[in-house]
């Protein structure tokens, strides 16, 4: 069942960084340290795309990976595009967290 444009701006106020483009995505950018980290984020996107059998729009651009979503066989949006996005979220702050931890170990040695 698709959501309502009410429902979609409720869920995106609670999806940081995502927003609502073209009246039927839901889409974010995402920024990495490394063209390889961006690609070890698409990795994860991958394997979560699988599981769920619903799968993003990807664009790289160097050290940017934006994700879009939608639910074509539905029209527009639904719980399962908010659901990816909210774990699509979830790996990019681990991503960001890890390499924050590891640059404070590289400072605290030197």
């Amino acid at each position: 069942m698709t959501y309502t444009k009410e429902e979609v701006d409720v869920h995106l106020s609670q999806l940081k960084g995502w927003r609502l483009v073209e009246e039927r995505f839901i889409e974010r950018k995402f920024i990495f340290s490394s063209f390889m980290k961006g690609i070890s984020f698409v990795d994860e996107v991958a394997t979560i795309s699988e599981a769920f059998n619903h799968h993003p729009l990807i664009t790289i651009d160097y050290k940017n990976v934006i994700l879009r979503l939608t639910s074509w066989d539905e029209g527009y949006l639904t719980a399962v595009d908010m659901k990816e996005a909210k774990q699509y979220n979830e790996v990019y702050e681990k991503m960001c967290s890890s390499e924050r931890k590891h640059d404070e170990v590289i400072i605290k040695n030197k």
